[in-house]
């Protein structure tokens, strides 16, 4: 029998969720600024995070 290894993420949904409530409360959005932050900002977040790693 093989052994399998589940592997719990849990936290970084947590913290991209908890990232996102602040963003959205931060700037004060509305409901569907919100909800479009919810598409943008991890493309942006993605965009810096490469950057980071490039160098």
């Amino acid at each position: 029998m093989e052994k399998i290894k589940v592997e719990n993420h849990t936290f970084t949904g947590f913290s991209w969720f908890a990232g996102w409530l602040f963003t959205i409360g931060f700037l004060k959005l509305t409901f569907w600024k919100g909800a479009l932050a919810l598409i943008v900002w991890p493309y942006y977040i993605g965009q810096y995070i490469n950057a980071l790693t490039q160098n």
